[in-house]
């Protein structure tokens, strides 16, 4: 039996899809569905009758507290507490309930501000950036955790570090969206108002690496079978765009032609993030493949779909 937390969201849904299609034994952990992580008793709870009586024990954990730049610098002690506290449970459950494969998708907002080309050695290499260092700490802080509880308890986990994903289903609401759906939200709205000018958060110069939401689930179902591995594991491509020249993109598909603004008064975040996955290519045997471009197409299209 696999367990995926966190399955009602953006990645779980992605994660539960391709394990379905797989053929595999999973079941659903998520808050909507009646489990809160953060309650450890209810969380190992829920984990021990789960895996009752279940010969293969495996965790995908996709729940997290996450949004958007601005998120994290107004509700930074909220996502530090609620993330730490969801891996604290987790842990104390894992060891509880037996499990025998933890995989902990870490954000690559973890890596020091000062990083460009993101490498395994490179982990502690600095400070994280001001813009996430509540959720890039607590996010850090899990690896940590798996640290620990494989050095005390013999948790087998693999944390695999992920770029930003985005994908259909992707959130576009201002507060919790990344850059990516916050652009096509705005630019969009642009569109339909008639608006001559769009402003782009930021200078619009930092480069993001971006990674399609079912490469990510791929990745993490990838890992509940590959080999142990305590360090963390990148995952990615070395491949970034700008901001700007990805709303360039975005208002290229919506057909919107008017301004593209940038506004360095708004926080730009670390300027440069993309990631070496050479590591993470070799441990799992693939590495991310969809073309961006065609993932922007079909993000946009199901963003257009829902607001029918």
């Amino acid at each position: 039996m696999i367990v995926v937390t966190g399955a009602t969201g953006f990645l779980g849904q992605r994660v539960c899809r391709l394990l379905a299609q797989q053929g595999r034994a999973f079941t659903r952990i998520s808050r909507s569905l009646g489990v809160d992580l953060r309650d450890a008793a209810a969380t190992r709870a829920a984990l021990c009758a789960a895996f009752e009586g279940q010969s293969e024990r495996k965790l995908i954990h996709c729940a997290a507290h996450v949004g958007g730049i601005q998120f994290g610098l107004t509700r930074a002690a909220e996502l530090f507490h609620h993330n730490l506290a969801m891996t604290l449970s987790l842990n104390e459950a894992a060891v509880a309930a037996g499990v025998q494969r933890l995989v902990n998708p870490i954000s690559n907002c973890a890596y020091p501000g000062a990083a460009t080309l993101f490498k395994e050695a490179e982990f502690w290499d600095g400070p994280l950036h001001d813009s996430v260092l509540a959720y890039g700490f607590a996010r850090k802080a899990s690896w940590v955790g798996a640290w620990a509880y494989a050095q005390q308890h013999g948790l087998d986990t693999l944390s695999l570090i992920l770029s930003n994903m985005y994908g259909p289903g992707d959130h576009f609401e201002p507060e919790r969206s990344h850059a990516l759906g916050a652009l096509i939200h705005r630019i969009h709205a642009a569109r339909e108002a008639g608006a001559e000018e769009v402003q782009i958060w930021g200078s619009g110069t930092p480069v993001r690496e971006w990674l399609h939401v079912d490469d990510g689930a791929e990745a993490l179902v990838r890992g509940l079978d590959a080999p142990t591995c305590t360090e963390p594991v990148n995952i990615g491509v070395a491949q970034g765009i700008s901001i700007l020249d990805m709303a360039r993109l975005i208002a290229g598909e919506l057909g919107y032609g008017g301004r593209l603004v940038t506004d360095p008064s708004k926080p730009d975040g670390a300027p440069y993030k993309t990631v070496d996955g050479t590591h993470g290519a070799a441990l799992l045997g693939w590495r991310p493949s969809r073309d961006f471009h065609q993932g922007v197409r079909d993000t946009i299209a199901g963003y257009l779909q829902c607001r029918k």
